[in-house]
């Protein structure tokens, strides 16, 4: 199960506040809006090929993540036949033990974006969260969880279908 809240972003938060404990360079393409394909290579780490599925919800969601193999990430992509969105996810450690997870998408593209993400053990806890009691309150100030045309699979279709 997936628990996680969204927030619109600018840039990078200030890592003399939050540690960055990793980095990931990641490549992402749509077969259909569901499932998603990605390659996920952590610097310095291990590159995954991943296939994700994911069930209807926006707060709370189940996600079902299985790896593949290089052939068969070859052979998706190549049924894609889309350039796949590119990343940068930089994880920093929090102060309350969560992580924030923020992500720049497609950069150096008119479309490219930034977004932020924290993952929750329960709902009644993402529910609870408040980023100003970190000290991410003005980083943290346009929410997006839940808003229609904000999802990865919503900017594939705007970016890479016309539509």
């Amino acid at each position: 199960m997936e628990i996680e809240r969204k927030w619109m972003v600018t840039n990078w938060p200030d890592e003399k506040s939050f540690p960055l404990t990793e980095t990931y360079q990641m490549d992402q393409g749509y077969i259909s809006v569901r499932p998603t394909v990605r390659r996920e290579a952590l610097q310095g780490g291990r590159t995954a090929l991943v296939l994700c599925f994911k069930g209807a919800g926006t707060l709370s969601r189940e996600e079902i993540e299985t790896e593949i193999d290089a052939d068969l990430f070859a052979r998706l992509e190549h049924l894609i036949g889309k350039p796949l969105i590119k990343k940068e996810r930089r994880s920093y450690r929090l102060p309350d033990g969560l992580t924030l997870e923020v992500n720049c998408v497609d950069k150096g593209l008119p479309t490219a974006f930034w977004y932020a993400e924290v993952e929750y053990k329960t709902e009644a806890q993402a529910l609870a969260w408040d980023p100003a009691a970190v000290g991410l309150g003005d980083y943290l100030s346009d929410e997006c969880t839940g808003k229609p045309g904000s999802s990865m699979g919503d900017y594939w279709q705007q970016t890479r279908l016309g539509g």
